[in-house]
């Protein structure tokens, strides 16, 4: 698992190992993170990524064939990596799960803020991104609505239709998705006011994702 929850950290970490004309790729991917920081995008342009990566124009098009290219490519790999670590976050602390991956989501959309952006507004751009997100969610609730159905069988509870929990697990979802949207990339002046200490907003995120998947 990458150990760094910044993409663009992993990105340049992982280059080291890479051959020459595949480092170079991944510098144009990185340069791609840092500017989406900043700019959105439909903003983002190949002679600014270049500038950014150190590279000349014309080298961009030897691994890219546009800037939606790219995009796609890296998104992609991002929604992968947001996978790898919601799911092992849970795994980690098997004891308090929907917490333990909650923090993680939380630190994973702070961290990635341009990224982020991208795939909670902008995934109608790039198909192939689309669809990994879409399989990252399909794949992260399918565990979080076996893992739910688990313990409440252990706990002696009835549980609810696993079609009424997922239909639960993907509004929560979209909740926690619009809540970090408006915290971290609009900025919403009354959310922003109460929401300066991350673990209370991870303990309020936790909280409404484990009762509202209650029976």
């Amino acid at each position: 698992m990458p150990t760094s929850h910044s993409y663009p950290e992993t990105l340049a970490d992982e280059a080291i190992h890479l051959a020459k004309g595949q480092r170079t790729a991944q510098a144009i991917r990185v340069a791609a993170c840092h500017l989406l920081e900043t700019c959105a995008p439909q903003d983002l342009n190949i002679a600014a990524i270049c500038r950014e990566a150190g590279v000349a124009n014309g080298t961009f098009y030897l691994y890219f064939s546009d800037q939606a290219q790219l995009l796609d490519d890296l998104l992609q790999g991002f929604a992968n990596f947001l996978q790898i670590h919601m799911i092992d976050a849970g795994r980690t602390k098997p004891h308090a799960p929907m917490r333990a991956a909650t923090q993680a989501y939380v630190t994973l959309f702070e961290t990635n803020r341009g990224l982020m952006k991208c795939l909670v507004h902008h995934l109608y751009a790039f198909p192939a991104a689309r669809a990994a997100f879409h399989r990252l969610n399909r794949d992260w609730i399918a565990i979080v609505v076996k893992a739910t159905r688990r313990r409440h069988a252990l706990d002696g509870r009835d549980t609810l239709p696993e079609a009424e929990l997922t239909r639960r697990a993907y509004a929560l979802g979209g909740m926690t998705d619009h809540y970090l949207s408006s915290l971290h990339l609009s900025g919403e002046p009354g959310l922003v006011a109460v929401s300066s200490d991350r673990a209370a907003v991870v303990a309020t995120l936790t909280t409404l994702w484990e009762r509202g998947l209650q029976p």
